[in-house]
Parts: C-alpha cells; sequence; structure tokens
C-alpha cells in the first residue's frame, strides 16, 4: 500500500518567540522541515509528498519551492481546516498520511510502519499518540492533547485520514498507536523542546 502525504507547515509556531518560521528554524544546522520531508521522501510507502503552507509561512514556502517539493498553499484558518483544504486542492479522497514540519526524529522507517498498520487496522482514521507522562519526565512540553479509550495523550501529529471522509463533520471510525518511539516523541514546540531533542539526538542525526 502506498499513500500521499501531507507535511504540514503553514502555522505561525508563536510559542517559538522567534522572527524565523517555525519549519525553517535550525535543527542541528538543518531547518526542521528538511529534517521531515527527506524522512517523507525515504519511506517506501510513501507515493508522493507536498508541503502544505500558508500566508504565516511564506519564507518556508520559498525554501520548499527551491528544493523542488510540491507546495499547497493554504488559507490559515486553523490545521483541521487547512488539512481538509490541501486534500481537496490536491484531490487526495484516499488514505493520506500527515505529519508536522517539527518532527527532526521522523525517519522513513517509521512512515512505512504507520501505513502498514493502517492498511489493516480497517479504520478511517489512525493516530499516534505519545503518553503524556513520557515527555514530561524528559522535559518537553504537552501542547495539543486528545482522547483515546478513554486515557489522554499527547498528539505526535503523524495521522493517517480516509481524505474523503475528512472533508465531512461526521464521527469517523479511528485507530490509534501508542508509542514512545523516539520519532514522534520528540516534536518541536518550545525552544526548551529544541534543546532537549538536540540533545537527545544529536550525536545520532550529525552524521
Amino acid at each position: 500500500m502506498k499513500v500521499p502525504a501531507l507535511i504540514m507547515a503553514g502555522g505561525k509556531g508563536k510559542r517559538m518567540g522567534l522572527p524565523v518560521e517555525k519549519p525553517l528554524l535550525p535543527f542541528l544546522g538543518k531547518p526542521l522541515v528538511d529534517w521531515v520531508a527527506e524522512a517523507v521522501a525515504s519511506a517506501v510507502n510513501v507515493s508522493e509528498f507536498y508541503v502544505v503552507t500558508s500566508g504565516n509561512t511564506p519564507e518556508t514556502e520559498k525554501h520548499c519551492i527551491g528544493k523542488g517539493w510540491k507546495v499547497l498553499r493554504t488559507d490559515a484558518k486553523g490545521y483541521h481546516n487547512d488539512l481538509r483544504q490541501a486534500v481537496l486542492m490536491a484531490g487526495l479522497m484516499g488514505p493520506v498520511l500527515t505529519i508536522p514540519a517539527d518532527l527532526p526524529a521522523i525517519t522513513g522507517k517509521f512512515l512505512d510502519k504507520v501505513i502498514g498498520e493502517f492498511e489493516v487496522c480497517g479504520k478511517d482514521f489512525l493516530a499516534v499518540f505519545v503518553p503524556i507522562q513520557t515527555r514530561e519526565s524528559l522535559g518537553l512540553s504537552v501542547s495539543s492533547t486528545d482522547e483515546y479509550k478513554g486515557e489522554w495523550y499527547a498528539v505526535s501529529g503523524v495521522n493517517i485520514v480516509n481524505g474523503a471522509k475528512s472533508q465531512g463533520e461526521g464521527k469517523i471510525e479511528t485507530s490509534a498507536i501508542i508509542t514512545e518511539e523516539t520519532e514522534v516523541l520528540l516534536n518541536i514546540n518550545t525552544l526548551k523542546d529544541l534543546e532537549i531533542a538536540e540533545k537527545i539526538i544529536g550525536k545520532t542525526k550529525k552524521n
């Protein structure tokens, strides 16, 4: 099973408090979005990918176009609205992998595993969650949470959704992967997150 991917890179990144757009924030000397795009491109089960930008991230858009990546500019009306708009713009009515531009430890191998899990779960939506206490134990922020089977988890932002179903307002059947794996544990929401993540994976990512 091969699916297209959307790298979500249109948010303001207010919590970073920096003049540079968050997707372009250097992580071990390379922009965050580059780490993610290179991982997505290496995934065997990703057929193609788009970087989703907005009026909030014009420099990110220029950077990605310069890299030769496909770009979709949305209206910056919030994550879920931007996702729906990007799905429509690209005509992606089947399964779509979504991933934020702030997961520098993500790998193509991990994404292939998520796609494989979606293929067998039989649901229209698969989310990847991280235990809140795991992030907190490392000193990482917990900015976005969601409930699954009565428990609350930190949202990683890695999901697979049926593109056609994403356009509706009704409830869709959901499955989830709960994991503490580094690939999705280290999303960057604050400067402290950046510092901690660089210390954790610096030795392996500098090669």
